[in-house]
């Protein structure tokens, strides 16, 4: 699913690596059988392979991606770097949980107020993790896999409407300004006018909303 966070892991390393392949487009609200057939527990990314092989999860499927085939490698070849993006991997989905409650919150019009004050407390570790590091990105001094992992929720924080909180994060802010300069991020990226009619779509429960912006 294009507009989906998890799904753009996929398609920002599969652009990365020059892997051909093909998109399909499914509507996350009305799974189709088809579907949950090849992956019965209906999450996206799921990728089939040429001979048929189901691999899902985003960054199982991505770590797949990067070690079955070849160009550049993506994820560090030493095992304690390697271990270390995992565990900010794991610190940065207490990150995006925080962001959907601030969006759910906002979609039933409650106050956001102390949901982006408790996500905020979570987003400044990662400022602080950046700092540390003193890198331009986080996997060291070229854009690598955890950057990629990182970044489609950055891309969508007009979205959950936390924009505003990069000012307070210069060392992410380069980050971003960097990333948008990256040719794979360009390719896979959506107009934040195009997500917001989306999101609205979606909360609608519009049968459209999958295909929205489409030609």
């Amino acid at each position: 699913m294009r507009f989906c966070p998890y799904a753009q892991r996929a398609r920002l390393v599969l652009a990365a690596k020059g892997i051909k392949h093909e998109v399909v487009n499914i509507n996350l609200k009305s799974k189709p059988e088809w579907f949950l057939e090849k992956s019965p527990f209906g999450v996206v990314p799921s990728l089939e392979t040429s001979d048929g092989k189901i691999i899902y999860e985003s960054p199982i499927v991505c770590d797949y991606l990067d070690e079955a085939y070849p160009g550049k490698k993506l994820t560090p070849a030493d095992p304690y770097k390697k271990a270390q993006e995992k565990i900010l991997l794991e610190h940065f989905s207490q990150i995006h949980s925080a962001l959907y409650k601030v969006l759910f919150a906002k979609r039933a019009n409650e106050d956001t107020t102390e949901l982006k004050a408790q996500f905020f407390e979570k987003f400044k570790k990662l400022e602080e993790l950046l700092t540390k590091k003193n890198t331009p990105y986080f996997g060291g001094e070229s854009l690598s896999m955890i950057d990629y992992m990182i970044w489609p929720w950055i891309e969508r924080f007009n979205i959950f409407d936390v924009l505003e909180y990069l000012e307070k994060a210069p060392r992410i802010n380069a980050w971003r300004s960097l990333m948008l300069q990256d040719p794979v991020v360009k390719d896979t990226f959506t107009d934040p006018e195009v997500l917001s009619n989306f999101i609205k779509l979606y909360f609608q429960d519009s049968v459209d909303a999958v295909d929205y912006g489409l030609d």
